[in-house]
C-alpha cells in the first residue's frame, strides 16, 4: 500500500493530500529513510513522522485499504510518543 493512503487509512493524518506534503518535505521516514508519498509499506515497517514540532513512532502491523474508525488504531502499533 502507498504510504500516503496508509497515513490517511489509518488516520494518523487525517487528509491524504496532508500526507504527501508531509511526505515531500521529508517528515517521514521508513526504517530511518525518507520516503515518498508513492512508497511501499507493509507489516513490520517502522515509520518516523514529524507533524507539527510532534516526533511519533509506529509500527505497520497491517495495510487495508479501507477501515472504520474503529478499526484504524489496529493498524499500527505506537513505539514512541512525542517528544
Amino acid at each position: 500500500m502507498r504510504l500516503d493512503k496508509f497515513l490517511k487509512v489509518s488516520r494518523i493524518i487525517k487528509r491524504r493530500t496532508v500526507a504527501n506534503e508531509a511526505c515531500d518535505r521529508g517528515r517521514v521516514m521508513i526504517g530511518g529513510k525518507v520516503a515518498k508519498p508513492s512508497s511501499e509499506v507493509k507489516p513490520g515497517d517502522e515509520l518516523d513522522i514529524l507533524l507539527g514540532g510532534t516526533h511519533v513512532r509506529v509500527r505497520v502491523l497491517s495495510t487495508q485499504e479501507h477501515a472504520l474508525k474503529a478499526d484504524a488504531t489496529g493498524m499500527y502499533e505506537m513505539l514512541g510518543g512525542a517528544q
